[in-house]
């Protein structure tokens, strides 16, 4: 498997992961406060991969004793990345703050091309552009929404921008030492740094008092954040930027999907969605600029005589 394979195989999952995300959490927060869920993600992430680590190889954990800088400002725009989704979903909708955690994944795809001096060709850009014109058509009605709002609507919008660009630092500084650096342990620091500094504001009694369905979906965030993160540093260590932030637009398509579910069934543990055949049309064009950016181009094959004939002049 080429190191290109491997990149878009990690990113993959990371949008795997992260298309029910949202949804998760939306169902979450009606029993536990974002701050305790926030924590307890972090904390089940960081005691697996902490675990892991002491039995693997514990001497190499001397490296989180005097961190990098740019892994501590990682931890920092991560750890707000974290509260700001979550309470963004509190006071919107699992699409609504997938389409504006978007701005992220599009901060990074410009940074590939303007910090990391990724080259991209044409159809890359066209991919782009395709990309973006469909997450228009795919959130129109969200958009909308934004705008004809009520005022708690527009402060979980802006909570969820301001995740975003958290996201997008931490992505960056995560590029820059994820070749350096074994990624466990630097996943190992980025959630065991929240999981002190949150510390003092959550309150775990009522997390003890939960029926056990929920103490298992309170699991299955932790579980989500360990497997999303550890396969975006793999990612960004096999692929380029901004491949990798195309590859993650595709997590909203899981979620719209999921929601338009849940919403024929008309299920009432989570609030409806509004779609129409303008997001239909959103989602294929999204799917289809992915495809232009990720693709690898064909290598022309010089036919065998041709070669005889280089290798004799």
């Amino acid at each position: 498997m080429t190191n290109q394979s491997k990149g878009i195989m990690f990113a993959a999952i990371t949008a795997f992961f992260w298309g029910f995300l949202a949804i998760a959490l939306k169902v979450a927060v009606r029993e536990v406060e974002p701050q305790t869920i926030v924590w307890f993600r972090f904390f089940v992430a960081f005691t697996s991969l902490f675990v892991w680590q002491i039995y693997q190889k514990p001497s190499a954990l001397k490296m989180l004793i005097k961190p990098p800088l740019l892994l501590v400002i990682a931890a920092i725009g991560l750890s707000w990345n974290y509260l700001g989704f979550m309470l963004g979903i509190h006071y919107t909708t699992p699409s609504n703050a997938q389409l504006f955690i978007q701005f992220g994944p599009m901060i990074l795809a410009l940074s590939g091309v303007l910090i990391f001096k990724e080259k991209i060709n044409r159809m890359q850009i066209a991919g782009f552009a395709i990309a973006l014109v469909g997450f228009a058509f795919f959130y129109n009605d969200q958009l909308r929404a934004f705008f004809e709002g009520k005022e708690t609507y527009n402060i979980g919008v802006l909570l969820t921008i301001s995740g975003a660009i958290a996201w997008a630092l931490y992505a960056i500084m995560q590029k820059k030492l994820v070749t350096r650096y074994p990624a466990i342990l630097l996943n190992i620091f980025l959630f065991g740094f929240p999981t002190l500094i949150y510390l003092p504001f959550i309150n775990l009694t009522p997390v003890f008092q939960l029926h056990w369905t929920w103490l298992l979906l309170l699991i299955f965030l932790g579980v989500n954040t360990l497997i999303a993160y550890s396969s975006l540093a793999q990612a960004l260590r096999y692929l380029e930027a901004s491949k990798v932030s195309v590859i993650l637009f595709l997590n909203p398509i899981i979620t719209f999907v999921t929601m338009g579910i849940l919403t024929y069934l008309q299920v009432e543990w989570i609030d409806h969605e509004r779609f129409s055949p303008v997001t239909l049309l959103g989602a294929m064009l999204v799917i289809s600029g992915a495809y232009l950016v990720v693709r690898r181009k064909k290598k022309i094959r010089i036919p065998e005589a041709s070669q005889e004939l280089q290798s004799t002049q």
